[in-house]
């Protein structure tokens, strides 16, 4: 039986009379590379921010790991690495510096720290650029780093919120062939994404409205359950944003 990560029920939150996401229910699996997608104030952002323990959820409930964002949000914090479109790394210190200095973040230490922070260079193939500065670093390096960082406490969820805005499409190639073999060790992926040749590398993505799932499935699914025509996961996409502009006009 597949391993449920990630779970919410009814979860809805609300911003006074504003409904910012209404009673939301997704199973996201172990190992699973799963995308949140949907037009600019969807509820994406606000979604990532429950299940991440920053924000309270209004009704409903969410399990990351076990454990319930309302009851230990602390908790959750310790168990996902997050990864955000803007660097937030320091850029003064070098690659290794900025993770040494994460895993010391993380609780790691001695030999256990430096046995983690090999094998992340290893794997992300770090081990050239560790004396350089990180604000020196091309987007698709610096994107690397960021990776490295969010990732060295080995946590069983990852959220990648929009983690390839602008870096080039050999870069953007390369981290996901590195996303699916993170998956493939296990770690469950959440990622936002506006670029849709990367939405249907998911194995499952779910695609949000003001605040409403709309649709959730294998990507080559979602189309046919949005309808209004839409033969892609592109034309779904394109289908609601112009339907939520109208809306909105």
């Amino acid at each position: 039986m597949t391993e449920v990560v990630v779970e919410t029920k009814h979860l809805t939150r609300r911003f006074g009379a504003v409904v910012a996401v209404r009673d939301l229910n997704l199973q996201i699996f172990k190992g699973e590379v799963f995308g949140l997608l949907g037009p600019n104030g969807s509820g994406k952002t606000t979604t990532i921010r429950m299940l991440c323990g920053l924000l309270a959820p209004s009704e409903g409930t969410a399990i990351v790991a076990g454990v319930d964002v309302r009851e230990a949000p602390d908790r959750i914090k310790e168990l996902i690495g997050y990864m955000s479109q803007r660097f937030g790394l320091y850029e003064d210190l070098t690659v290794a510096e900025n993770m040494d200095f994460y895993a010391g973040i993380y609780g790691l230490e001695g030999p256990s720290k430096r046995g983690r922070i090999a094998e992340v260079v290893s794997f992300l193939g770090l081990d050239r650029r560790l004396g350089q500065l990180a604000g020196t670093l091309s987007g698709g390096w610096k994107q690397r780093l960021a990776l490295a960082c969010s990732m060295m406490h080995r946590p069983p969820v990852l959220f990648l919120d929009e983690p390839t805005a602008g870096v080039d499409p050999a870069a953007r190639r390369g981290f996901w062939q590195t996303i699916h073999s993170l998956a493939a060790q296990g770690t469950t992926i959440i990622v936002t994404t506006h670029y849709m040749d990367e939405a249907e590398r998911c194995i499952r993505v779910a695609l949000l409205s003001q605040g409403h799932l709309i649709a959730l499935g294998h990507p080559d699914e979602v189309a046919a359950q949005v309808g209004q025509g839409a033969k892609t996961l592109e034309d779904a996409f394109v289908a609601l944003q112009e339907r939520d502009e109208q809306e909105q006009a």
